[in-house]
């Protein structure tokens, strides 16, 4: 049964919950935009009415330690690199995209084995319900996502 939903979706009132991928990829946190910005070159990661959409986690620290047949050699010791983050973002199940995504994350990764994952996971999408004097939207409140123009 949860296997037949996680494959086709479902509804309730206000949101669809769409079958699509989870990708993500860790990076130095200064090269994650550089990534993000080739995989919207493929993908524009729309969701609802807004587009380029994804999910920066901050950065946390790496450990890894490099092995025989690895560009730098063998080591003894394990790295521990810092400042390390993942980025997340949802594609619909084409294989096709998601064959050209990591291809495009792989070419301009700064790691020879960049970290990627890729899972089956459902996603909600509004149906746009007209709710413009529900209290608890963002739109209704003060804050740092009022527009200035106000």
């Amino acid at each position: 049964m949860i296997q037949s939903i996680i494959q086709a979706g479902f509804d309730t009132r206000p949101i669809t919950m769409e079958p699509l991928w989870l990708v993500q990829y860790q990076a130095p946190s200064a090269d994650v935009d550089r990534v993000f910005d080739e995989v919207l070159k493929i993908d524009s990661l729309q969701q609802g009415k807004t587009d380029c959409n994804g999910y920066l986690a901050p950065g946390g620290v790496e450990y890894y330690r490099p092995l025989e047949g690895t560009p730098t050699g063998a080591e003894d010791e394990i790295r521990r690199r810092p400042d390390v983050g993942e980025m997340r973002f949802f594609i619909p199940r084409e294989a096709d995209a998601l064959n050209q995504i990591i291809e495009a994350i792989y070419e301009v990764h700064s790691y020879y084995e960049p970290v990627i994952t890729v899972q089956e996971v459902l996603r909600s999408t509004c149906k746009g319900l007209d709710d413009q004097a529900n209290p608890h939207r963002w739109w209704n409140k003060s804050g740092d996502w009022k527009t200035a123009s106000e």
